[in-house]
């Protein structure tokens, strides 16, 4: 049998019918099962195997689609960086490929060209765990390519765990007149659960508004019934899992977008365009910045490491209203006095720091900790690699705890 066979495989009373897929494991047949899960099956657990039908590839290439662009609709461009949101599966090879030209695009969702002129790039093709600073400005570069060139709007397709730290990148990096959305799936394309079609159809339906910053689009709930516009810096995700795992934090979604009818409900007032196109971009970004978990029993050996390696800024993320043990004052001091700018988030998500309240934290902020507000730890990171990249030491103690973007809301209470 080889990889893209379909099969059925006995073991001791269990059957199991699927595509072959390919396995690293010498020992292990993995199979792609009729409803979209993988199976990895012990080879010596094995009693039978039967090959239902021969895998075949197609031995010719699609033709191009022949669209005409409609003068009635927007030009939106899709950027692709890896993830599943629009990907195809080969189960010939068994690799996942981007489905990024537009025709790929077309022909995957082509409920697309009710909503917009659609062109699609791959710039990168990456797990989203291997994103760095250097392809946020790649990233940043191709949009400011792209709306140069004409588009109305940028949908960036993302893999889905480390997106929020992009979308902060992009907010920071970008001024432009057009929206720029980030979108993502948790499920992939070739599983009926997948949530990328109506994810995408909802991004791009985003990208034709006339709003502009950086969003995420991601499902709203479990069901397939609609999905959330959320501000780029006031959005994580909070579920390994669940299709509806991105939810903005200290404040509401932006809006509330049905994928079928294609009708957009604005929950709140969202950045309005000016008129043109404009856009600039700053990819200056200081990377040797930390971001460290405050545990207990944490050592303050830790701080001491980074600063002798050379970086620049900590972001601490603290307990409660912004605590850190007091054995690690040391460390924090050693920081601050060798002219490592120190922040302080709290890791509790929900709520903001305020180091005013408890004596640990007024403490905190007498050795030069600065508390950052409702900012996301993550947010934090991003926004001080854009700070220290950008202005002297000074300066980026001021503006660490000042709203630049919209990554602090004042005096904001979430119930």
């Amino acid at each position: 049998m080889d990889v893209g066979d379909l099969v059925e495989i006995h073991t001791e009373g269990t059957k199991y019918t699927g595509t072959i897929m390919p396995s690293l494991d010498e020992n292990t047949i993995v199979i792609k099962m009729t409803n979209g899960y993988n199976v990895g099956i012990s080879k010596e657990k094995i009693k039978k195997i039967e090959i239902i039908e021969k895998g075949e590839q197609p031995k010719y290439e699609l033709p191009p689609l022949k669209i005409s662009k409609d003068p009635n609709l927007k030009n939106i461009s899709i950027l692709s960086t890896g993830g599943t949101v629009a990907s195809r599966v080969d189960y010939k090879t068994g690799a996942v490929h981007p489905a990024f030209t537009a025709d790929d695009l077309i022909r995957a969702v082509p409920e697309l060209l009710e909503v917009a002129n659609i062109k699609g790039k791959a710039i990168l093709n990456i797990l989203s765990e291997n994103m760095t600073p250097k392809y946020w400005k790649m990233i940043a570069e191709e949009i400011k390519k792209e709306i140069e060139n004409g588009a109305d709007g940028i949908v960036i397709a993302h893999g889905t765990d480390t997106m929020h730290y992009t979308a902060a990148a992009l907010s920071f990096m970008i001024d432009a007149e057009v929206p720029i959305i980030m979108v993502g799936a948790q499920r992939s394309s070739d599983r009926p659960s997948s949530d990328s079609a109506l994810n995408l159809i909802s991004a791009v339906k985003a990208a034709t508004e006339p709003i502009k910053g950086v969003y995420v689009v991601m499902h709203g709930e479990m069901n397939d019934s609609f999905c959330y516009l959320h501000e780029g810096l006031k959005v994580r995700k909070l579920h390994s899992s669940r299709r509806d795992a991105f939810k903005s934090v200290n404040t509401i979604p932006v809006a509330k977008i049905d994928p079928f009818t294609k009708e957009i409900e604005y929950l709140r007032e969202p950045k309005k365009q000016k008129n043109g196109k404009n856009v600039s971009i700053n990819t200056n970004l200081e990377e040797k910045v930390a971001l460290i978990k405050i545990y207990p029993g944490i050592d303050k050996e830790i701080f001491k490491f980074y600063v002798d390696k050379g970086y620049k800024g900590i972001v601490i993320e603290g307990t409660g209203l912004g605590h850190t043990p007091e054995t690690i004052f040391d460390g924090i001091k050693y920081a601050v006095e060798n002219d490592v700018l120190v922040a302080m988030t709290t890791q509790t998500i929900n709520g903001r720091v305020n180091m005013n309240v408890y004596s640990n934290g007024r403490e905190l902020q007498k050795l030069g900790v600065i508390g950052c507000e409702d900012m996301l730890p993550e947010v934090a990171l991003v926004k001080m690699m854009y700070l220290l990249g950008n202005y002297d030491l000074e300066e980026a103690k001021k503006l660490i705890c000042k709203n630049l973007v919209g990554e602090i809301k004042q005096n904001q209470m979430i119930l």
